[in-house]
């Protein structure tokens, strides 16, 4: 009769490696929930007329060219008259939830001002913003369009009313004797809703320029005038047809009057009387001579000859 053989055994592990991996990706998984919770900067919202191209999850805001923050959910406001932006910022940005923040969509902008954003046209679109300096805020009202540059020079801003805006647009530019001094920064309805009030901007050196019986007209656009005496078309150049512009003169008649204070308002006329053309009131502004010396240094202008 045979012995039965001895049993051999086996000492398996307790634990299945088949679970290391699995749980590997779990703890990753916590790893990067934990990261993530201590980055997350606070919730905002955002309210837009128009929330065109803005996706969830994929729109970004951006500040100073990095990402401050991703859109979380975007749904139709009640009534249906906009839509409101769900935006999760950064801890590191969680300053630009303050009051005076504001944000704006930032679509392709292309006009003789330059080329703006361009690359929105591949990546989609994105949302701007200015930081404000006010008391923490959760709800935003977006701007429509984006907003002119802040101003950092020494200029000057007065305040046009018109009957109608026409072709004028953000950054249009405010010509005197035909040179460029400023731009158009906003502009907006009366109080009244009677007329358009025009913010404009007078760069340094030239807000002097504009004295308190100073003229203003509207220079943009195509004019042609038919009369008796023959056809007139307005002298424009490419620039304020396009994206409208402003002209302005002073009267030269003895004594000049003084400078106008920022923030003075004056009527804006849809064309110039032969009379403005004609003004050549002389007013000192800052010399000018270092941006010239500069040029010439640089070879870009034409030297000078001084007649004794």
């Amino acid at each position: 009769m045979k012995t039965a053989a001895t049993p051999r055994v086996s000492r398996e592990s307790a634990f299945p490696l088949i679970w290391v991996v699995p749980l590997i990706a779990v703890a990753i998984g916590i790893w990067m929930g934990i990261r993530e919770l201590r980055e997350r900067g606070p919730l905002i919202t955002i309210d837009f007329a128009d929330g065109s191209g803005v996706e969830a999850g994929k729109t970004v805001l951006e500040y100073k060219g990095i990402s401050a923050g991703t859109v979380q959910t975007v749904e139709l406001k009640q009534g249906l008259e906009g839509v409101t932006v769900h935006l999760r910022l950064k801890k590191d940005a969680s300053a630009l939830a303050k009051t005076g923040s504001r944000f704006w969509i930032v679509h392709p902008e292309i006009g003789f001002s330059g080329v703006h954003a361009l690359d929105t046209l591949v990546t989609g679109v994105r949302i701007g913003v200015i930081p404000g300096d006010g008391p923490v805020e959760k709800h935003f009202r977006g701007l429509d369009k984006t907003p002119a540059p802040d101003v950092l020079d020494e200029g000057r801003a007065f305040i046009l009313r018109a009957d109608r805006l026409g072709s004028l647009t953000t950054g249009a530019p405010v010509f005197y004797r035909e040179l460029k001094v400023g731009s158009v920064e906003s502009s907006r309805l009366s109080d009244d809703s009677t007329s358009v009030l025009i913010r404009i901007h007078i760069d340094a050196p030239y807000p002097d320029l504009v004295r308190t019986n100073t003229r203003f007209w509207n220079a943009g656009g195509f004019s042609f005038k038919m009369s008796l005496f023959g056809a007139q078309l307005k002298d424009t150049s490419l620039e304020s047809l396009v994206s409208g512009g402003i002209s302005f003169a002073t009267p030269d008649a003895a004594p000049l009057a003084p400078a106008a204070d920022a923030g003075t308002r004056f009527d804006l006329a849809s064309d110039a009387d032969k009379e403005w053309l004609k003004w050549v009131p002389k007013i000192p502004i800052k010399s000018t001579d270092s941006l010239i010396d500069g040029g010439n240094k640089a070879g870009l202008l034409p030297s000078v000859i001084k007649q004794p």
